[in-house]
């Protein structure tokens, strides 16, 4: 397993201590999950850069690498969503756009073609990134509304592109 991997894998394990500490209630809890969250948020770009710069690319790394960052991105939102701090409409918009743009590459896979993620991709994960952080270390209602307009946008946003710039994709002689 190369250095890009593991650094994928450690974001992996860090997701379910993340999640002990956000319910662990003890204190200065919050600031213990910010730290953690950061730290997983950035092995996903330190692994990146690393599999992109040092020929690291893996069949494991392209599978396991975007699925580590929905799996730590949904974690925290449905904690804030079960805190009362996210609505759940918008974790569901959220969520469905992930289903729908990994349905859209897996119809583009099979017709020979790879889907490379977009820069409203990049914008919208890392965004979305910077709200969690800001909602794990400050909590207040403007910030909390704030921040779910930023993730709503940027989610719907980047989603639509995806679509719009890979239609052909979804055309009725493809599927």
């Amino acid at each position: 397993m190369n250095t890009a991997n593991k650094l994928t894998m450690l974001r992996v394990l860090l997701i379910p201590v993340f999640l002990i500490v956000l319910y662990a209630g003890f204190p200065y809890h919050m600031w213990v999950a910010l730290a953690i969250f950061i730290l997983a948020s950035l092995t996903d770009f330190v692994d990146g850069y690393i599999a992109r710069h040092r020929n690291m690319v893996t069949d494991f790394g392209k599978l396991m690498d975007p699925l580590a960052d929905k799996v730590l991105v949904m974690s925290a939102l449905l904690w804030f969503t079960e805190c009362g701090r996210f609505p759940a409409w918008v974790l569901l918009i959220v969520i469905l756009r992930e289903f729908a743009v990994t349905g859209l590459r897996l119809i583009a896979v099979e017709h020979g073609r790879v889907i490379a993620a977009g820069w409203s991709g990049k914008i919208k994960t890392a965004s979305t990134m910077v709200c969690i952080c800001l909602m794990l270390a400050f909590q207040h209602q403007t910030l909390d509304l704030v921040c779910v307009v930023v993730i709503l946008i940027t989610t719907v946003y980047s989603g639509s592109e995806y679509f719009i710039r890979n239609k052909d994709v979804l055309d009725t002689e493809h599927l």
